[in-house]
């Protein structure tokens, strides 16, 4: 996958990049594997806003993955790599022996016309295979990782992110997220080999305002510029630096102020983050 400028003769693609997409193969999306998705705007199921800087954009199709790979022991040949509008990684159509279709994310290296397996029996140390984390070595990349057994993948699914199996003690491995965070999880928990696809998309340049807006992101105003009522930074003769430590809208600090209290998952941690 490449990166792509353009000849500016717009303001706004003078420093714009996008992907080439050369590894996509698909045109179409597989009917039956997609959901409408209405916009939500940042707002929960009670109607409050939960997440700032939401709404607008264009109108996407949700696309199913499969992130339990609990077609198990079945053979699945890559037929398409394809573009997702909802997420940074590709993502793939496998067709199964038996004639079922799914997505699933598309690792680094992964071909069209390969041939994957999902088991919970020791598989081939290949790309878009998946088994349990006590069949993986040690020293191998991983993606789409289990934190409990069956409930599916959520470690591990953005473009570029891989974990890395560091150790096996007892019932529990220990592996390292990209975060540099070190963690528990257990050996029960099926976990993709590889690292997912599309590495450049960190690279990219959005390169004007209203790209952000096709991707429903509105614009983000400073606290500073607010008013007093609007944002505790508001306010001021001139232009004031905000008169106090950086907060959110709520008072929050935003720097440094730790707000997990999640006591009964603290003894998966083994090594905290990084700063």
């Amino acid at each position: 996958m490449g990166i792509k400028s353009y000849r500016p003769i717009s303001a706004g693609q003078r420093h714009k990049t996008g992907l080439t997409y050369v590894e996509l193969t698909g045109d179409r999306p597989h009917k039956p594997l997609l959901e409408s998705l209405p916009k939500k705007g940042g707002r929960d199921n009670r109607g409050r806003l939960t997440m700032r800087h939401r709404g607008g954009g264009n109108k996407t199709m949700y696309r199913i993955i499969d992130f339990r790979r609990d077609k198990l022991d079945v053979p699945g040949v890559v037929a398409t790599v394809e573009y997702d509008p909802n997420r940074s990684s590709f993502i793939s159509l496998i067709k199964y022996r038996d004639g079922e279709r799914r997505y699933i994310l598309t690792p680094l290296e992964m071909k069209v016309g390969q041939i994957i397996v999902s088991s919970d029996r020791v598989v081939d140390i290949l790309p878009g295979n998946a088994t349990l984390l006590r069949n993986i070595p040690l020293g191998t990349v991983i993606h789409n990782i289990e934190i409990h057994k069956d409930r599916g993948g959520q470690i591990c699914r953005t473009a570029g992110s891989g974990a890395q199996i560091l150790a096996k003690e007892g019932a529990f491995a220990q592996v390292r997220l990209p975060s540099s965070e070190i963690r528990k999880i257990h050996l029960d928990c099926r976990a993709v080999i590889g690292q997912v696809g599309n590495l450049d998309h960190q690279n990219v340049s959005v390169g004007k305002a209203g790209r952000s807006r096709w991707m429903g992101w509105r614009p983000h105003v400073r606290g500073t510029a607010m008013n007093p009522i609007d944002h505790p930074h508001g306010g001021g003769e001139g232009k004031a630096k905000g008169g106090r430590h950086p907060v959110s809208p709520t008072g929050i600090p935003t720097k440094g102020y730790k707000t997990r209290k999640n006591k009964r998952t603290q003894v998966f941690i083994v090594r905290r983050r990084s700063k």
